[in-house]
């Protein structure tokens, strides 16, 4: 995973290596896993994921940091993390796939929606240290 940070640093300019490296030790104990697309030996997309469960829904899964990199957007790749992520759902029972995406984001909303996504409701965020945002 640690390989991987100059694509993560496309949706994160400002993550270093350690701080990178702190988060996903922090991270994996708690399910988080990652896919990701190669051409040659070139990541061109990536994504973080979780599983878990939920009162209102059971076993889900959430995507997140979904990140493809900007020479390799409208390939399909997108799409091959989703499909793969929607089979490995389906695979271990989950009810449903979740994500969050930038309220400013607009090119993701439109992927999202394409793919089958639509909201559900609101991520409401309280930020507490500006500072420590990545």
């Amino acid at each position: 995973m640690l390989a991987q940070i100059q694509v993560m640093k496309h949706l994160y300019p400002k993550l270093t290596l350690a701080k990178y490296q702190l988060y996903l030790q922090d991270m994996v104990p708690h399910n988080y896993k990652q896919v990701a697309i190669f051409e040659k030996e070139v990541c061109v997309g990536i994504s973080g994921y979780w599983t878990g469960t939920k009162l209102w829904c059971g076993k889900y899964i959430e995507l997140d940091n979904f990140i493809v990199s900007p020479d390799h957007r409208s390939k399909g790749i997108g799409k091959i993390i989703t499909d793969y992520i929607n089979d490995k759902a389906e695979e271990i029972g989950c009810t449903n796939i979740v994500l969050d995406a930038f309220t400013t984001n607009f090119a993701a909303h439109r992927f999202y929606y394409n793919q089958g996504y639509g909201p559900k409701g609101f991520h409401f965020v309280k930020i507490l240290n500006e500072e420590g945002l990545t």
